[in-house]
């Protein structure tokens, strides 16, 4: 015979699944995280930062033909599977676009690719002896030489817009959760303590608090990047300090109706250490609006590291950032090439949307009053 689940987690998941757009956004989210984690597994450009540049071919429209000549890297250096895996390859093949190729006993001669057909781009001679031993110009043709379609175009510096959003997405995701993870270690810890211990313990750190919150938020985000200097992990601690506020008033309000209850009381009547009395009864039964508020700081930290990258204080290049993205291509939206900003701006605002929605699904489901 079949149970319903009368549980408070199995009713709180049950009523989630209830809600059509907090499942899509989390299967959204799921599918942007793998992404995110095989981005040089899946970009077409699997070089390092997808910085591979060709300005003969730049701004080029979606679905853009062209061929592509691979020479192999004179540059070997040591390199782990692992670390192609998470930093993309740093011995990546040196690509030449070409509307030709033509070849000499010595020599491959390139006929690079010219948007113009009037104009006629300089032949460049390639040794053979940067190929393999023993290669034949019908071996190169079939083995170094292919056709390249690139789905998404190609940037004003001639990069791959598919490989340079697919590797951005890490930096979206990495920021997210890096930041999300400092707020809360800062903004349970503190709310914790000033709810449950009160007085001056309280005073002092609500006047932490109301002097941080006073601050608008970019602006104190500028003021520590500048501080720590340019650079990711900068950002990263940047956006963290900045969004434990809002965590640790709530979790201080959660605490100061919690202590108040008879369990919690038991508990510090029976000698049990302030310590644990927070972890293990206090912390736990106040853990629901913290969730909440995580999904939402997720979102608001993608935001705020998109304007700190288009300011140009966020992510330094060549790392793809799809805030640097809309950067440098947001003048192209009045050239008839809009889609070189528009692409970025809406993988921002899925990503943003779809974090959003978790969070109201998720507040909605752990709502014992609906």
């Amino acid at each position: 015979m079949n149970q319903s689940t009368t549980s408070l987690s199995g009713l709180a998941l049950q009523k989630f699944k209830r809600n059509f757009w907090s499942v899509l956004s989390l299967g959204l989210i799921v599918i942007c995280g793998l992404i995110a984690l095989f981005a040089y597994v899946l970009a077409p450009d699997n070089s390092q930062n997808a910085n591979q540049m060709h300005l003969s071919i730049h701004s080029k429209p979606p679905g853009f033909k062209v061929g592509i000549l691979s020479v192999p890297n004179e540059t070997n250096r040591a390199q782990s599977l692992i670390s192609k895996f998470f930093f993309g390859n740093k011995n990546s093949a040196w690509e030449y676009p070409y509307e030709r190729l033509a070849f000499t006993e010595k020599a491959v001669i390139v006929h690079p690719y010219t948007s113009d057909k009037e104009l006629k781009g300089v032949p460049k001679e390639i040794e053979l002896s940067r190929f393999p031993k023993e290669s034949t110009p019908n071996s190169i043709k079939k083995g170094y030489s292919r056709e390249h379609t690139f789905i998404l175009g190609t940037d004003k510096y001639g990069r791959d817009l598919l490989s340079r959003l697919l590797v951005g997405s890490r930096i979206s995701f990495s920021i997210g959760f890096i930041a999300v993870l400092i707020s809360l270690l800062i903004g349970v810890l503190l709310g914790a303590l000033s709810g449950y211990f009160g007085g001056v313990v309280d005073a002092v750190i609500m006047w932490v608090i109301n002097v941080v919150w006073s601050i608008p938020t970019l602006l104190l985000v500028i003021a520590i990047t500048l501080a720590l200097g340019k650079g990711l992990w900068q950002v990263y601690i940047a956006v963290g300090l900045t969004m434990w506020v809002e965590v640790a008033r709530v979790v201080r309000g959660q605490v100061l109706s919690i202590k108040q209850q008879q369990y919690v009381t038991a508990a510090v009547t029976l000698g049990y250490s302030h310590a644990r009395t927070l972890w293990y009864h206090v912390l736990p039964n106040s853990i629901a609006p913290v969730i909440v508020i995580a999904a939402a700081n997720f979102a608001s930290a993608i935001l705020i590291e998109s304007g700190l990258s288009f300011l140009g204080i966020g992510a330094q290049p060549p790392v793809p950032s799809w805030g640097s993205m809309i950067k440098d291509h947001y003048s192209y939206i009045i050239l008839g090439k809009a889609y070189l900003a528009v692409a970025p701006g809406i993988a921002i605002m899925l990503l943003v949307m779809a974090f959003m929605l978790l969070g109201n699904g998720i507040r909605d489901a752990l709502d014992v009053k609906s």
